[in-house]
């Protein structure tokens, strides 16, 4: 694994088992989403979207643009 793209922040078990299942392992795939996408996994919560926008942020990273 590529570290220096960083890992997914420690998250509640449900939002990591809807990530896991997504095929999302890496922060920098959150790249490949947009915010909305994400937010309409399961187990997917308001504080799971900030948790990994601030992960994201501290990596100069971001979620995709809006379609």
């Amino acid at each position: 694994m590529d570290q220096t793209t960083g890992d997914l922040p420690k998250l509640a078990a449900p939002a990591q088992r809807a990530l896991s299942a997504a095929g999302i392992q890496r922060l920098d795939q959150l790249t490949q989403f947009a915010e909305t996408e994400i937010k309409q996994l399961h187990g997917i919560g308001p504080n799971t979207i900030a948790q990994l926008r601030r992960a994201l942020a501290a990596k100069y990273l971001s979620f995709a643009k809006e379609a």
